[in-house]
């Protein structure tokens, strides 16, 4: 019987907590690596310098007119609390080109239910940032459930294409924007609006044609100190106040220049999402941004990897990136995921450890405190500008224009997955992209692998000696064609069953079959099957059949399958298919 527990018994529990809670913030402490502070305070300025237009750009590109803000916002809690928490030492989160294009199709998604896209009517925002803190949630479980190693496994050709179907995306949502024509939606839908409403402000297109000239042609010994885009923000916007102001536009009877408009005082504040209308929308939308807010951070951690030579924690970073992201939904900042520029930028500055990842928050946070009158000025033509040469940078040229040179297959995936990126569906994109290419490679590895049962010639080499041991060779050609070899190599998964199966009808040509598995180290299910059912038709046609097999865990497989004839080598099968026929 348990005995009734006292006071004191609460009291050593809760003590024991208190010790367990203060072992882990020490850990925590100690893990943050005080001992390179200096580097990681310069490299946590040099990304918020970065970071600072990208994120208003993000954030004006995911939420239209209005919503530069709230990629800010999303800048200094994602970066902050996936630094905290995350398993990538040295990487810096907040608002990407995938993220921000995905939250631009979770506004269409709602508008095409009748929801309003229109911020100051504060019925889109409430229902975004739901997505945004299931999508956070949903990470969280990603990394619980330790996906982060399957996440990462995406072939190349399906990130190449979705990562340039992103650029296209971007580069086609701010063509608008760099005009100054006000444009809405999806890509077609976006392109369409462009194309029927072509009046261009003539304003913007020079804001534009100055952003694009800084952005594009800063010598790189200038851009090392300062990168172009914030060059570009520094320089435009006060020339943009003083050249192109309301009243002076007014007067030449030109339209006014669009900018991002007046920012919502008070800074960060908590903001209750709204979970309770358009529910799966809302939940089909948050998966969508877990799924590639995982893919985009997940890579560039294996970025982060190579250029600081450490290793990250998948499942750690998953936690943190989804902590990062639920919280920066309550507090209407837009979702974020590890940034590219921003985190090789901080360690070719010196970061290194989850210090500097925080203090580039710290340092946006005192900007969006500081300038929020400031950056109410900055055009929406400048931010298209920089988005622009992101949406370029972001394209995968390199493979684009070399890809049909190393395979057709790979080509075709590729490209596929890039339209569907563009014209479908972000999520299906990857989805198929994935799907397709495992196909083609499991059909390689097939091939590969059955590449010892060619009926013509299988134990052929190409001067048409048979490649055995010469003892092997020997008792081989004393069967007189009474034995049916087959040699099978490496792991066989379900793609080799079908070139087992279509060679069942050979055996009924000879007295004994050979199945040489002794360069296959496991057996996938299937594949057992299919080597189960090869023997038993050998039997049913009076056939003896052996199974040449080295591998013991190979050979308890069989076993379990009840697979008879299973000898421990070629050699003894060879002998043994000899003693069968007489010989």
């Amino acid at each position: 019987m348990n005995r009734m527990k006292k006071p004191s018994d609460y009291g050593r529990r809760g003590y024991s907590l208190l010790k367990e809670a203060r072992r882990k913030t020490l850990a925590l402490v100690h893990g943050l690596h005080l001992r390179n502070l200096r580097g990681d305070l310069l490299g946590g300025v040099t990304a918020a310098v970065v970071a600072l237009p990208l994120a208003l750009a993000f954030g004006n590109a995911a939420l239209g007119q209005g919503g530069a803000i709230y990629g800010l916002y999303g800048a200094v809690v994602v970066g902050f609390i996936a630094a905290l928490f995350g398993g990538t030492p040295a990487q810096v989160s907040g608002p990407t080109g995938p993220m921000s294009v995905t939250v631009a199709g979770v506004v269409a998604s709602l508008a095409a239910v009748g929801v309003s896209r229109d911020l100051n009517a504060g019925e889109i925002l409430p229902l975004v940032m739901a997505a945004v803190v299931i999508g956070g949630l949903f990470q969280v479980l990603f990394g619980l459930l330790k996906l982060g190693k399957y996440i990462t496994l995406v072939p190349y050709s399906v990130v190449s294409g979705f990562m340039s179907g992103i650029g296209v995306i971007i580069l086609a949502l701010q063509l608008g924007p760099l005009l100054g024509i006000s444009t809405r939606g999806g890509v077609l839908e976006s392109l369409g609006t462009l194309f029927l409403n072509f009046e261009p402000n003539l304003a913007a297109v020079a804001v534009a044609v100055m952003t694009l000239a800084i952005v594009f042609l800063t010598p790189r010994r200038i851009s090392q100190w300062v990168p172009s885009p914030l060059l570009a923000l520094l320089i435009v916007t006060p020339l943009s106040v003083i050249l192109f102001n309301d009243a002076s536009l007014a007067e030449k009877g030109l339209e006014p220049l669009p900018r991002i408009g007046a920012i919502p005082e008070g800074g960060l504040a908590f903001s209750m999402p709204n979970w309770n209308e358009h529910f799966p929308v809302i939940l089909k939308a948050g998966l969508v941004l877990a799924v590639l807010g995982a893919i985009d951070s997940l890579l560039t951690s294996l970025v982060a990897d190579n250029i600081s030579q450490t290793r990250h924690n998948s499942d750690r970073e998953l936690i943190g990136q989804g902590l990062g992201n639920s919280i920066a939904g309550l507090l209407t900042g837009l979702p974020g995921a590890g940034a590219t520029m921003r985190t090789v930028i901080n360690v070719k500055s010196g970061g290194q450890t989850p210090i500097s990842g925080m203090v580039h928050s710290i340092v946006l946070l005192l900007v969006l405190l500081g300038a929020g009158p400031l950056a109410a000025q900055i055009p929406t033509a400048l931010l298209a500008g920089i988005l622009i040469k992101v949406g370029l940078d972001i394209i995968d040229w390199g493979f684009l224009g070399r890809a049909h040179r190393l395979s057709l297959k790979t080509a075709a995936v590729m490209y596929g997955v890039l339209l569907m990126t563009v014209f479908w569906d972000l999520i299906w994109a990857v989805l198929v992209g994935v799907f397709v290419a495992n196909m083609l490679t499991i059909d390689s590895i097939t091939k590969t692998q059955l590449e010892g049962m060619d009926a013509d010639n299988p134990l052929m080499e190409n001067e048409g000696e048979l490649s055995l041991p010469p003892d092997e060779k020997a008792l081989y050609e004393q069967c007189s064609g009474e034995v049916m070899l087959f040699r099978l190599k490496g792991p066989l998964s379900f793609g080799a069953a079908k070139g087992i199966t279509e060679r069942m009808m050979l055996v009924r040509n000879y007295k004994v079959l050979i199945l040489d598995i002794t360069e296959v180290p496991r057996l996938g299910v299937t594949a057992t099957l299919a080597i189960e059912d090869m023997v038993q038709e050998a039997k049913n046609n009076s056939r003896k059949a052996l199974v040449a097999c080295s591998s013991e865990r190979v050979k308890e497989r069989l076993a379990r399958f009840g697979v008879d004839g299973v000898v421990g080598s070629r050699l003894e099968a060879l002998q043994s298919a000899k003693t069968e026929i007489g010989i």
